[in-house]
């Protein structure tokens, strides 16, 4: 009888890629561990691409969606929904956009989509900054905007697409300056590229890159950025399909570490939300999200049992504070972390805030990415049962940690002993 990785070489694309050397089949989860079809047990330092955000079967979210199931699985959005209407009024709210609306969509990549599709409508303009080293999704005008290499499979484009610096901290040609004189060279840089072009749609940016390794700049940056963009009618497009929800401790966005000119003009939420659900959307103010002038709808953004979803794991979220608990455990992991890698020649650094961290690896004694240690420590990580995952935009060479927002102090000293043994395997 064939293995089920035979059978998913046999009809899966090549390029839908699979951790480990021997794929692993991942069959339940409890909190903050997962089983494998062996029976073996994991702490989930991944969950699911930061996607399972609260905990792996939470009572509270299984039982709205099976709830839900027992009344009515999908009607589309030609229907009212309540569900979808509850969640878009909290979602409106917290925000911190005024006269905010919310369009939901069935993934992040699509959320990023209908940015760049309201953005471009509303500037009349097919022209985009995005960040170097950045990841936006998967769909034709997503990857398009990609600043990331690994992740952007070809170079035809429905966008004009320019880059500009900032999202990486530690690399490129302003690394050596002070986080003052990185902004101002960020912005001059930013200056210099708006003289060269002219009706420019929008800036899209992810306040910690995700796939590109969580690498961040100095907190704000996008501030100053703003009253560039504010100055030529330019709209911001926050990504927080990695950043959302209070994973990054400090905030509940990421874009409020950069609070200092107001809100973005268009948010994009997904990944946690559902806490496993298919769940994305956009807010922007009404001006912007009316802008429109066509038909359209979603046949499975706003679907009542993904919203029903979304309703119990918010609520379980804000009514345990687990933005405080990122920040709490979160700051006790990076710190453990950190002292764990001090002596460890292959780690550049360690980085990050909250339950979102990135410990990237080079060759010992030089600047130059090392793919096969990040691939190593993985392999032995989940030898030690621990899942993590790994990114970056040097040939994939950083290790990304982000657990479940409930993790306890206990499991987060569990998987830091875990990693600084796979560390020192290496």
């Amino acid at each position: 009888m064939s293995s089920l990785h035979d059978r998913h070489r046999a009809v899966i694309p090549d390029w839908v890629a699979l951790y480990y050397r021997d794929p692993l089949e991942i069959t339940h989860g409890e909190g903050r561990h997962v089983w494998d079809a062996e029976g073996r047990r994991y702490l989930d330092f991944f969950g699911g691409i930061l996607t399972t955000m609260t905990a792996h079967a939470l009572p509270e979210v299984t039982k709205a969606i099976s709830e839900q199931a027992g009344r009515i699985i999908h009607s589309s959005t030609l229907y009212l929904n309540r569900p979808m209407v509850e969640l878009a009024e909290r979602i409106a709210t917290l925000s911190g956009i005024p006269d905010a609306r919310v369009f939901f969509t069935t993934s992040g990549t699509e959320a990023n989509d209908t940015a760049l599709l309201l953005a471009t409508a509303y500037r009349r303009s097919s022209q985009i900054l995005a960040m170097r080293n950045s990841y936006h999704g998967r769909s034709f005008s997503t990857v398009s905007i990609t600043g990331n290499r690994s992740w952007s499979p070809t170079g035809l484009s429905p966008l004009q697409t320019l880059y500009v610096h900032g999202g990486v901290r530690t690399r490129g040609p302003y690394a050596r300056y002070g986080d003052a004189e990185f902004i101002e060279a960020c912005v001059a840089d930013l200056e210099d590229l708006l003289g060269h072009t002219r009706d420019v749609a929008a800036l899209i940016a992810e306040p910690v890159q995700g796939v590109g390794g969580f690498t961040s700049p100095p907190d704000g940056l996008y501030a100053a950025f703003r009253r560039v963009l504010d100055r030529h009618g330019i709209l911001w497009i926050s990504d927080e399909v990695q950043t959302g929800w209070g994973r990054t401790g400090d905030h509940f966005w990421g874009w409020q570490a950069h609070a200092e000119a107001g809100p973005p003009d268009i948010l994009t939420f997904a990944k946690g939300i559902g806490n496993g659900m298919s769940v994305g959307g956009v807010v922007a103010r009404a001006e912007v999200m009316n802008c429109l002038d066509a038909n359209s709808i979603s046949t499975f953004g706003g679907s009542p049992v993904t919203m029903a979803a979304g309703l119990a794991n918010l609520g379980y979220l804000l009514e345990h504070d687990l933005q405080g608990n990122a920040r709490r455990v979160g700051g006790l992991l990076l710190e453990r972390l950190r002292a764990a890698t001090a002596r460890v020649e292959a780690v550049r650094e360690v980085r990050g805030r909250g339950l979102m961290i990135g410990i990237e690896l080079t060759r010992p004694g030089t600047d130059e990415a090392d793919p096969a240690a990040a691939s190593a420590v993985l392999e032995a990580a989940r030898e030690g049962g621990l899942l993590i995952g790994k990114g970056g935009g040097h040939s994939t060479s950083s290790l990304r940690i982000a657990p479940p927002l409930s993790l306890t102090v206990a499991e987060a000293e569990e998987g830091a002993s875990i990693i600084e043994e796979a560390l020192r395997s290496l």
